[in-house]
């Protein structure tokens, strides 16, 4: 578990537990449960579609033998049905937003009982936008429960009669997969309820969502030319665990991140020139598009271009790993600093070490 919001949540779990601090702690989970759903929005927004019918881990017990598809629809189901079926016996957001419409999901279940084939034929029917749309609608729902929710509810606990309604909704498969949801939603309390459901599961299905993506980027980069447009080399870029590199379609560079299409703008230029990348381009040392229009904050990376430009992508590979085995640094302007002259002489004389 992330050590960052397992020890949130653990902060959590202990504030709500005391009256005096009970509405600390939901102002923590709220904090938690938005940083989840950034995580969720970022994987909405650099993913292409194909990634959320993908089974990279393939079938098998625990959480990233899953797609990214089902992940979503599997967390907030559970949620909506908790919320909405059990602790506030109204109707669920699914119903409400007519979001089995637009989601074209063809069940109204958890999905606990797809896998396989099943789970990809499933996740390639969701309309993942819809999808999308509707955990945040969810979300937004839980979250304006939790903050009128008083410290006397964490008490409340549920009945037979609970059960049954659970059971009569046919929102939990009867298949030995699901049907012991119900037994164990139902045999907690609400504050149960909000450690695991509304806190705990997120974070096991949003880590599982990470684990799937960086492993269908580890798959993208096989054989793939490893020097970004722009000139950075991903292998040795600090996001490169989690980044398919701008070269594949599971590009989550920051710059892709925030352009339109997911494509940035030195890729963008290249593919328009033909070019293999910015270092082919005369116009580089006072280029302001994409990465080069940060100026002092990513100059390294406008050296390392220009050094590919005199010396070629195998050299600037070969000095990298040289670097790297030599010197600890997570950024290359660490090394190389903010004045692209500067950083174009450092890496040269890196060549002789």
């Amino acid at each position: 578990m992330d050590n960052k919001w397992s020890e949130k949540n653990k902060k959590m779990q202990a504030l709500i537990a005391k009256e005096v601090t009970f509405a600390d702690g939901i102002k923590v989970l709220l904090e938690l449960r938005a940083e989840l759903f950034e995580q969720i929005t970022s994987i909405i927004n650099t993913f292409p579609p194909v990634a959320f019918y993908q089974m990279p881990f393939g079938v098998g017990k625990g959480s990233q033998h899953t797609t990214l598809a089902w992940s979503l629809w599997h967390l907030f189901r559970i949620e909506d049905i908790v919320v909405h079926s059990l602790i506030l016996k109204d109707e669920q957001v699914l119903i409400v937003g007519g979001w089995l419409s637009k989601t074209k999901s063809p069940v109204i279940t958890t999905a606990n009982e797809l896998d396989g084939d099943a789970m990809i034929e499933f996740s390639k029917t969701l309309n993942i936008k819809a999808t999308y749309e509707y955990c945040q609608a969810v979300m937004e729902a839980t979250n304006e429960m939790l903050g009128q929710l008083k410290f006397a509810d964490l008490k409340k606990s549920f009945t037979a009669e609970d059960k049954e309604q659970l059971i009569a909704g046919k929102c939990v498969s009867p298949d030995d997969s699901s049907a012991w949801l119900i037994d164990y939603w139902c045999g907690k309390n609400i504050k149960g309820l909000i450690q695991m459901p509304l806190s705990r599961h997120w974070i096991m299905h949003v880590e599982a969502m990470r684990r799937i993506k960086n492993k269908l980027c580890q798959q993208a980069k096989k054989g793939v030319d490893q020097i970004a447009y722009c000139g950075l080399s991903c292998a040795h870029c600090f996001l490169t665990a989690w980044c398919g590199s701008c070269r594949t379609i599971y590009n989550t560079c920051s710059f892709a991140k925030y352009s339109p299409d997911g494509i940035c703008p030195n890729t963008a230029c290249c593919k328009e020139k033909g070019l293999d990348g910015c270092y082919e381009c005369g116009e580089l040392y006072d280029c302001k598009k994409g990465f080069y229009s940060l100026g002092k904050d990513t100059n390294g990376i406008r050296a390392m271009a220009l050094f590919i430009q005199k010396y070629g992508k195998k050299e600037l590979l070969r000095v990298m790993d040289t670097m790297h085995s030599k010197k600890k640094f997570e950024k290359i302007q660490e090394v190389l600093g903010e004045d692209v002259d500067e950083g174009l002489k450092i890496l040269e004389g890196w060549r002789n070490k």
